[in-house]
This record gives C-alpha cells, sequence and structure tokens, in this order.
C-alpha cells in the first residue's frame, strides 16, 4: 500500500504534461517556445509540442539527439536557394585549381576524397555528430541539475510525484536543450562558407566541402570579382582539410579538448533553485534570458582553463598555418589581400549563431591570436622553408607552443640549429627500422635490378619532378 501513493502521484503528473501538451492546458504552449528560444510562430510551436511528446514517450534516459538534427535541417532548408550549373561547374574549377595551387606551397599529404559542394541542409547533417559529442556533458549535466533542483523546490506533498518522474523530466530538458543546439546548428548552416570555416575539424574523413549558397553571400558587398573569392575560400578550405589528413593526431587532439572542457562544466544549482522559486509560467522570459546567457555556467575551474588555452593554441595554430598557405599559394589574386582581411575580421568578431553555441555550451571558437601564430608560420617559412615549416606537424612533440607563438625567433633558431643528437633508445629504433627495411630490400634485390635494367632510362630522370615551378600557370 506504502506505493500506491507515488504511482498515483506519478499518473497525474504525467496526465498533466499530457494535458499540457495536447494544448489541453491553461499554460500557453508559445510560452514555453520562447523559454527555448524557439520562435513563437506556430510551426515551431508544435514542433516543439511534438518533441516534447516523443520526449515523454522515450523508453531512454538521456538526450535523443534526433532532435537537433530535426531542428537544424529544419532551419537550414527554410531559404535554401538551388546551385545552379554554372555555379556548380565554377566551384568545381576552383577547387580544382587550388589544390593545384597548394601542391606548390605546401608539403602536407593530399585529400583522399573528392571535394564536396553541400546545401546547407547537408553542412548540418554532415556536422552534426561532432556538435553533439561536444555538447553532450553539458546537456547531461544542466539535465541531472534540473531534475535535482524540482526534486528540491517540490512541495513534500509533491515529493513522490518528483521522484517517480525523475526520468520523464530529464527527457524532457534534453529534448529542450537538443532542440537549442539545433537552432544553433541551423543558424550555422546559414553563415559558414565551408566544411572548416569555424575552425575545428567537423568533417569526417577530413571532407573538403564548400556551401556554394552561403559563399555566394559571402562575396556580396565586396566590390571583388566572384572567381576571386571562389578562389580564394577553395584554397583555405583544402589546405584546412589537407593539414587534418596530414596529422592524423590532430582532430583527436582537438576534439579531446573540447569534450574534456565541456565535461568539466557544472550547473549552478543556485541559479536554477532561484529561478525554480520564482519561476513564472506565463513569463518565462527570465529563464530563457538565464539560458542564452550562460549565467547558468559558472565560472571555469582551473582544469577547464588548462584545456582551454591548449584549445586555443591549438586553433591558432592551425589557422595561422591555413593563413600563410593560403597567403602563399593565392599569390596570383589581385585581390587577395583584401579577401584575407575579410576573413579575419569574420573569425575575430564570429557570427551570431556562434555567439549563440558560446553561451549554450560556455566555450568559443575564436582563435585569439590568430594574427601572432601566423607571423611564427612566416617567420618559420622565411627562415627554413615551406617543407621543414610543415614537418613540424608530424608529431605534437614538436608542433610549436605559445611559447613559441611568444617567441618566434627562438623557435627559429631551433629549426636552424638542426634536430638535437638522438639518444640511446633513438639509435637503437634506427638500428632496428634500418634492419628491418635491408632485410625487406634483400629479399627482392635480384627483381628489382633486373626491372631497372629494362625499364625506361628515362624515368629516373623524372621521378624528382613532384614540385611545379611556382611561375608556371596553374594546369586547368
Amino acid at each position: 500500500m506504502t506505493d500506491e501513493p507515488d504511482k498515483n502521484s506519478e499518473d497525474e503528473f504525467t496526465e498533466m504534461l499530457r494535458q499540457f501538451l495536447s494544448g489541453n492546458s491553461e499554460l500557453d504552449p508559445s510560452k514555453l517556445a520562447s523559454a527555448a528560444g524557439l520562435p513563437s510562430d506556430p510551426a515551431a510551436v508544435a514542433a516543439l509540442m511534438q518533441q516534447l511528446q516523443n520526449a515523454m514517450q522515450s523508453s531512454g534516459d538521456g538526450v535523443d539527439w534526433k532532435v537537433a538534427l530535426d531542428a537544424a535541417q529544419q532551419i537550414a532548408v527554410a531559404d535554401a536557394a538551388p546551385t545552379s550549373p554554372g555555379q556548380r561547374s565554377a566551384l568545381e574549377q576552383a577547387l580544382h585549381v587550388a589544390e593545384l595551387w597548394l601542391d606548390e606551397v605546401t608539403y602536407v599529404t593530399e585529400l583522399a576524397a573528392t571535394p564536396r559542394l553541400l546545401t546547407r541542409k547537408e553542412w548540418a547533417t554532415a556536422t552534426m555528430p561532432v556538435w553533439t559529442q561536444v555538447a553532450e556533458p553539458v546537456a547531461l549535466s544542466i539535465a541531472d541539475a534540473l531534475t535535482s533542483v524540482l526534486k528540491d523546490q517540490a512541495p513534500e506533498e509533491l515529493s513522490g510525484m518528483m521522484a517517480s518522474a525523475s526520468k520523464l523530466m530529464r527527457n524532457i530538458g534534453g529534448a529542450l536543450f537538443a532542440m537549442q543546439l539545433g537552432q544553433v546548428v541551423g543558424q550555422l548552416s546559414t553563415e559558414v562558407v565551408s566544411g572548416g570555416d569555424v575552425g575545428i575539424p567537423l568533417m569526417e574523413e577530413q571532407q573538403a566541402a564548400l556551401v556554394p549558397q552561403n559563399l555566394e553571400a559571402f562575396g556580396e558587398g565586396l566590390d571583388i570579382p566572384a572567381d576571386q573569392v571562389q578562389l580564394y575560400l577553395a584554397v583555405r578550405e583544402i589546405a584546412h582539410a589537407r593539414l587534418f589528413r596530414h596529422a592524423k593526431w590532430l582532430r583527436l587532439h582537438m576534439i579531446s579538448s573540447i569534450t574534456e572542457f565541456a565535461r568539466g562544466i557544472s550547473i549552478d544549482t543556485g541559479r536554477l533553485e532561484d529561478l525554480a522559486s520564482s519561476f513564472d509560467p506565463s513569463n518565462p522570459e527570465e529563464l530563457r534570458q538565464a539560458m542564452v546567457s550562460g549565467a547558468l555556467i559558472p565560472p571555469k575551474s582551473e582544469s577547464q582553463l588548462q584545456a582551454l588555452a591548449r584549445l586555443e593554441t591549438t586553433l591558432a595554430l592551425v589557422e595561422g598555418w591555413v593563413d600563410v598557405v593560403t597567403a602563399a599559394a593565392t599569390s596570383r589574386l589581385p585581390k587577395r589581400d583584401a579577401i584575407a582581411e575579410t576573413v579575419r575580421r569574420r573569425r575575430a568578431t564570429g557570427g551570431p549563431a556562434e555567439s549563440a553555441f558560446s553561451t549554450l555550451v560556455g566555450l568559443e571558437l575564436r582563435p585569439r591570436r590568430l594574427r601572432e601564430a601566423a607571423a611564427m608560420w612566416q617567420a618559420v617559412t622565411d627562415a627554413v622553408g615551406p617543407e621543414a615549416r610543415d614537418a613540424l606537424w608530424s608529431h605534437p612533440d614538436v608542433t610549436p607552443t605559445t611559447d613559441d607563438i611568444d617567441n618566434p625567433e627562438a623557435l627559429v633558431a631551433r629549426l636552424l640549429a638542426g634536430a638535437p643528437e638522438p639518444d640511446e633508445m633513438d639509435l637503437a629504433l634506427e638500428d632496428f627500422f634500418r634492419a628491418e627495411e635491408a632485410a625487406g630490400a634483400g629479399d627482392a634485390g635480384d627483381a628489382a635490378g633486373a626491372a631497372g635494367a629494362a625499364g625506361d632510362g628515362g624515368a629516373a630522370g623524372d621521378s624528382g619532378a613532384d614540385r611545379r615551378d611556382p611561375e608556371a600557370p596553374p594546369a586547368v
């Protein structure tokens, strides 16, 4: 008999939610939509109610990220414009030329997959897995904190109801957060021009991609020929994708830094308790402001500050390198500097959706030291050349640090001095690999010699021509 009141309370609470989500309540659903940061038009409200009804019926315990994807795709297709055959042809040509130009100035791995032209919806769909991976720790923290506060704030006679309905509340809270993330990603899909536009590696398999509709909008009002804008942004995107394919450790390092930061976020339950005690369902503006302003996320911990510093350094190094190689590869473009400055200003200020993401997750994605990092990479290029510069991405232990950004002269001096003397372990490994290589070469020596004797004598003369004349026009 002792369990019966709780069961009745749970049924009562569930029925109350069903009545609200069905529109049979005195509460206005549009107010809840406003609290979730959604527009109050009937379609958005209906979509929110449907998603919350689905959350009530979910047997899981967590965040259904399909809610975020649905919300993002809905925004992405709202003002979608098709790409004409002429635009597609011009962009494909720009991507092809960009690869040839980058071959002249970089020594990083070429892409394995052909660059893509994406619609806004395709961009949102392709990048959502990374966004959800980054946001999930925050979503779970909010859901846990909200459930805890509601339990603590509930009157004693309703305590059984709240305890029994905690899973339901977590699912609904997760759905609200997922819809907010979907709003952010959907808005980003209308702003970004490429797969790597926000700095972090969002595309799987180091895929290079352009968003033609947004790229066209980027060039409007610049008084710069469209083909120059297309070429410059194509070079930037392929350089970004090539770097992450070349430095295979880099993507994991960057995503790990982001998730480490996000896992350290704990929601300010005191602020939530204040909101819960004074919450007026008919006027949820205070709750909405608390969520969109980041007021629920307390100051960063020491471990978070360290993770953030590592991430900012990596972002600056990546973007600085991309800037330098893009400048070198696009030296033929008369308006290169004007386009570059537009890109830098855009990255420094960020767009509305990027600001929304920073308040939602508590993380900014802007490389604060971009200019200093670019100056360091340029100094390295001038001193030791592009091949030695790009070799610095071969392993995280040799990649420049924040101290190198502060003092590029010291980095250049180390590089000019050459590598340090190898230690005993290095010598042992070198001997081992040399023996393995000699054994393999011995097995195939006779066959290789015969093939060399019978082959075209002129082939050897061509084997070293793997770099094009920088002054030669690109093959199109």
